[in-house]
């Protein structure tokens, strides 16, 4: 096999997060978004000793349950991987995905407890981040996700379907208004250009909506006009906000140098469980609202009964899980290292009169040496890449009788398991539940305990 050539390969294996596996010339071969039973025609992309990588360039023969994706544009976007295979079907992959994770890095002996499908297949999310660009350089301005197997095409995503109609209808209408303004959208590489995201965040429970328009400061832009545009839609659901967000950071991420308010609030307000939480532009809050539910209704079982026990949450972003654990616990306090989220946290508290909750500002590893509670429980929902080994000899030392881990990203989570056992706990329990339909991801719930 040679980097650039083109061979067919059948799909015998799939490992987390959406690769298939095949095997040609004595190596493994992954491919992205292939599954085991099918044919492909793939084009080698990078080559090492013992392995190669490919992309797909033609399914030659599909799997026997294949379906027809619901979205237009999933052979063109990246932001699906699965929707040509039945849901059903593709929770029992993630599910696989997931276990031969555990049995690579021989952890066993574990009551495991399957997996929770998503209360919405469709239409779940309650934010999306869509970029400015083009489907082909020189063509029309375009707004949506990036394209599968390209670095910087942009697919004009305005009929997903992982959103409601609501997202798609802000989309069509912004997209349109600027490409007859002939902007210019931020090129990655010259860092030139005005026009970079459009953010919605939408409460799937509430129904309230926020629109942020993200540009950076090239260009002095009235906005008044697509303001106006903004308000007048017909929503099914209750605009309450519409923000401009100026980011000239170099790197291809959303973030904010100073945002102004264009209409309305700089925030929505979405229930879960029945408490409420204010959500701004930066607020890290899961993106499926009533999946959000069921994932902390297996939080709480695994918890059970600790209306006597002091419960810390670590990596506690804006105090969601601390507040839902509030009522059934003496003491909660949760610690975050991003500022906001921790203002966001304690806002958040007052609104739902919840007293017995409180917040810190700081790096875990930091900050829990700090602390003169003993936790007997500690629930953690790190970032993607697990966490820190520091903090969790820091963690272990508390010697809390139960630990409660929440991940998105199974493969940070094995690692960080390895060491938690090694530090004297126990794997009990494992639970999935799938947050996000119709991609790789999966959410993974833990209950370790202290080994008398």
């Amino acid at each position: 096999m040679k980097k650039g050539n083109q061979y067919e390969f059948s799909i015998e294996e799939s490992q987390f997060p959406a690769m298939g596996i095949a095997q040609r010339d004595g190596l493994k071969v992954y491919i992205k978004n292939s599954v085991p039973g099918q044919k492909i025609k793939g084009q080698i992309t990078k080559k090492r000793n013992g392995y190669a990588e490919a992309k797909i360039i033609e399914i030659i023969e599909n799997v026997n349950y294949a379906i027809d994706p619901a979205c237009p544009h999933f052979n063109l976007c990246g932001g699906c991987n699965f929707q040509f295979i039945p849901y059903d079907m593709q929770v029992k992959l993630k599910m696989r995905q997931v276990l031969d994770l555990f049995q690579q890095s021989s952890i066993k002996n574990f009551k495991f407890l399957g997996i929770e499908k998503s209360p919405d297949k469709f239409q779940y999310r309650n934010k999306m981040e869509f970029t400015f660009g083009d489907e082909q350089k020189g063509g029309p301005l375009t707004l949506g996700m990036h394209m599968k197997g390209k670095a910087f095409g942009i697919v004009n995503a305005d009929r997903c379907k992982i959103v409601d109609e609501d997202f798609n209808l802000i989309l069509n209408k912004t997209v349109l208004y600027f490409r007859e303004k002939k902007l210019s959208y931020y090129r990655v590489r010259s860092h030139r250009g005005f026009l970079r995201n459009l953010v919605i965040r939408k409460g799937k429970n509430t129904g309230e909506i926020l629109i942020n328009i993200v540009t950076t400061s090239q260009i002095d832009f009235d906005f008044t006009e697509i303001t106006e545009i903004l308000k007048d839609l017909n929503y099914s659901g209750k605009l309450k906000g519409i923000l401009h967000t100026i980011n000239d950071s170099l790197s291809d991420t959303v973030k904010n140098d100073s945002i102004e308010i264009l209409y309305g609030n700089g925030f929505i307000i979405e229930k879960i469980l029945g408490l409420k939480f204010k959500i701004y532009p930066q607020s890290f809050f899961q993106t499926n609202s009533r999946g959000t539910e069921k994932l902390y209704d297996i939080i709480k079982n695994f918890i059970g009964d600790s209306s006597s026990k002091t419960i810390f949450d670590l990596y506690c972003g804006t105090g969601t899980i601390a507040q839902i654990l509030s009522s059934h616990a003496k003491k909660v306090i949760g610690v975050e290292l991003v500022k906001e989220a921790v203002k966001s946290a304690r806002e958040n508290a007052v609104l739902n009169n919840i007293e017995n909750c409180s917040f810190i500002a700081g790096d875990v590893l930091n900050v829990i040496k700090t602390l003169e509670d003993k936790p007997d429980i500690i629930v953690l929902d790190p970032p993607r890449p697990g966490i820190n080994p520091k903090a969790i000899k820091q963690i272990t030392a508390f010697n809390a009788s139960q630990i409660v881990y929440i991940s998105c990203n199974p493969k940070s989570l094995v690692n960080d398991l390895n060491s938690f056992i090694g530090s004297g706990y126990k794997l009990d329990k494992v639970k999935l539940m799938d947050m996000f339909p119709h991609t790789a991801h999966v959410e993974c719930v833990v209950l370790m305990s202290r080994v008398n």
